[in-house]
């Protein structure tokens, strides 16, 4: 260790043994000494070899029960370190230990050296900026219309047959995690990877460009439950990819010895962009909240019941802060105020539990379903019904709080029926997702 990036590194695993702690799936840190040669880590002594190790004394592949197994420890600890703002970026089945040589005991996530924190509110410090200097006005439009998306990072880290497709393009965050989740269990189901070759780039390639086999063997004999949670997790597209939580949410996992769901970061991002959007696109929300069925409201039904609403089924801003500080950690704390500033609309107010399907749904992850086209139809009934009414561009913009340099009428043309200027599907469709910076670039 002679390099001053390698002793930063060291000393950033540390910084992050330190401040997380508390997880029963994680390796316990002691302590860190240093002098002048080298950085010593004392960690808790796990006997019970690696997770590989017990995939190839398999012949390759575990049960269904076997792999849930598994699959239950390491999605709660990478949920845990994702709420803690902490992302891996090196998950593989050499890196989950068992305590003890019994592979009923317990598998602990370990060597956190390519793991980094995330920053939260990258485009809070934008907003700031611009709303301070007068620039990038279309950017403070977008501000009040997307979710706190926390900062992204650009290294290419991590081990070939486990790297996510955003981690190639230089842009990702912990959703990286949760493909890497993907990949072992695909492994622990089949027995094989999702994506082979013969060199590190023809690996990239077939990340990148592939999708992972679901029709050779075992596959056809595996639970349908089973398929689709991998395929949930292996979405290339991150937005659409299940959370660690979700994860665990998942019929193939949740029916299984109680599961318990913890809380999910990706919750208060979402509520962060339902309190800034406008009244129509609320409205929009509240009607594809109705769609949902009952395996997707179990989910937002367990994220509710954490939130501990009052006697009379709300919640506020102090049930947020509540369930964030009995969830933080030293790695989390700092991040709190800015979680409830970025919330501070329910201080003046509280949020049903209808409400909070609206502002806690995802709507790519929806969208990634196959029933998504059922799903948005049967919204827009309803909002036909309930919310659906004449409206002119100009009035469309003001309400979606663009900026007056935006080319509203190239944005917003086929947002609008003609026949009556009431909202179209499509119009309704992508006032569901928000307008995005893209949509500018596109038409400037």
């Amino acid at each position: 260790m002679t390099t001053a990036i390698a002793i930063e590194d060291v000393r950033r695993e540390v910084k992050i043994l330190r401040a997380l702690s508390g997880h029963n799936n994680l390796v316990h840190f002691y302590d860190a000494h240093e002098d002048h040669d080298n950085v010593y880590i004392v960690m808790e002594l796990c006997e019970g070899g690696e997770l590989l190790d017990s995939i190839l004394s398999r012949g390759g592949k575990y049960t269904e029960d076997d792999a849930r197994v598994v699959m239950i420890q390491i999605l709660n600890v990478v949920s845990f370190f994702h709420l803690q703002g902490v992302v891996h970026r090196d998950l593989k089945p050499e890196n989950f230990l068992f305590t003890s040589k019994d592979e009923n005991s317990q598998l602990k996530a370990i060597d956190f050296g390519l793991s980094d924190f995330v920053k939260p509110g990258l485009y809070s410090i934008f907003f700031y900026l611009s709303s301070m200097l007068y620039l990038f006005d279309w950017f403070v439009n977008m501000f009040f219309l997307f979710p706190f998306v926390d900062e992204r990072l650009n290294d290419i880290v991590g081990s070939a047959y486990y790297v996510t497709p955003e981690v190639l393009h230089r842009s990702y965050s912990t959703e990286a995690d949760v493909w890497s989740i993907g990949v072992i269990a695909y492994i622990l189901l089949c027995g094989s990877r999702p994506f082979w070759a013969r060199t590190e780039s023809g690996i990239f390639r077939a990340v990148s460009k592939a999708d992972p086999s679901f029709d050779d063997a075992p596959w056809p004999s595996l639970s349908s439950e089973a398929r689709d949670f991998v395929k949930r997790l292996l979405n290339k597209d991150p937005r659409k990819r299940s959370t660690a939580a979700q994860a665990l949410s998942h019929p193939w996992i949740k029916n299984y010895n109680d599961v318990k769901v913890p809380v999910d970061i990706l919750i208060f991002k979402l509520m962060k962009a339902y309190l800034r959007s406008s009244s129509l696109r609320k409205a929009a929300l509240r009607a594809l909240s109705k769609t949902l069925t009952v395996d997707e409201l179990f989910y937002l039904k367990e994220q509710f019941a954490l939130l501990e609403p009052n006697k009379n089924g709300t919640i506020s801003l102090e049930n947020i802060k509540v369930a964030l500080m009995k969830n933080a950690t030293d790695a989390m704390e700092s991040r709190i105020p800015e979680f409830l500033a970025s919330l501070n609309a329910l201080q003046y107010r509280r949020m049903d539990f209808d409400e909070f399907c609206a502002a806690a749904l995802s709507v790519h992850q929806l969208e990634a379903l196959d029933r998504w086209e059922q799903h948005a139809r049967c919204a827009y009934e309803l909002f036909e019904k309930d919310g659906n009414r004449a409206i002119v561009i100009d009035e469309l913009a003001s309400e979606l709080g663009l900026s007056p340099s935006v080319p509203i009428h190239s944005v917003l043309h086929d947002w609008i029926r003609h026949t009556d200027g009431k909202l179209s599907f499509l119009g309704f469709v992508k006032l569901l997702h928000g307008v995005s910076s893209r949509t500018f670039a596109k038409v400037q």
